[in-house]
């Protein structure tokens, strides 16, 4: 069956995109929960008792710390601090990486400088040069945007690996194995169209163009592709331990 790896799914119009169809062609079973439905988290064990050699959270629209509006939140943060604790190859995708963040004693909150969103460049800190998952990027990549919540102070020990001009804390290493970025590596054009749509008079209210903000990222398909599988790919390789095909 192959590498079985664990996605927190938050919301329908939030699922795994991308890394859906790279991970499956990089040999990882990917089994998507979807807590939104019912209300469960599973564990770090599989149904038929085996172990989970991954796990990847999922953004949404909620607040890290909204347990009452999202009730699998506390378990969701119990479940990536367990994770990161055992050295369970992770990965927290923008609310994925806020719940890492509060999870193993960082702090989020309502960003001060505003809604991020759109195509965006993101630069590499020096950390990344060898880091397993980003080493293969340039250092100035685009990635989608669509966040107000910010990561205001990373965990204790964390290993920063990426910036931004409007907020600074867009990746970071926890260990040697789980990651956090607050951008979205796994979004289609077509899922960022799903977000601005539905959102389309509260980001004009808030001074945004919406033509302008979609045009961009359905122009930068390829771009997306391009820059955001290897580090799917890496993520697999570190899901395999083949620390070779990380570094590519």
């Amino acid at each position: 069956m192959g590498h079985r790896i664990l996605i927190i799914e938050h919301e329908a119009e939030a699922g795994p995109g991308f890394l859906a169809g790279w991970l499956a062609d990089a040999g990882m079973t990917c089994e998507v929960a979807r807590p939104y439905l019912d209300g469960e988290i599973p564990g770090l064990r599989t149904g038929d008792g085996g172990r989970v050699d991954g796990l990847i959270v999922l953004g949404g629209a909620a607040s890290a710390w909204d347990d009452e509006g999202y009730p699998w939140l506390p378990a969701t943060r119990e479940l990536i601090r367990n994770s990161v604790d055992a050295g369970l190859p992770t990965l927290g995708i923008c609310l994925g990486a806020q719940l890492m963040t509060l999870a193993c004693g960082g702090e989020v909150e309502r960003g001060a400088e505003g809604l991020e969103v759109g195509l965006r460049p993101v630069s590499l800190l020096p950390a990344a040069e060898d880091d397993p998952l980003f080493a293969r990027l340039p250092p100035t990549v685009r990635s989608v945007q669509y966040h107000q919540d910010a990561m205001t102070a990373l965990p204790p020990g964390a290993v920063p690996l990426a910036t931004a001009e409007q907020y600074p804390n867009q990746a970071y290493r926890l260990g040697s194995s789980a990651w956090a970025v607050q951008f979205h590596p796994e979004a289609t054009p077509e899922i960022f169209l799903s977000w601005t749509g539905p959102n389309a008079d509260e980001l004009r209210e808030g001074g945004f163009d919406v033509d302008g903000l979609d045009a961009p990222v359905l122009a930068a398909h390829d771009e997306l592709v391009r820059t955001w599988r290897p580090l799917a790919e890496a993520f697999a390789a570190v899901v395999t331990g083949d620390r070779a095909m990380a570094e590519g």
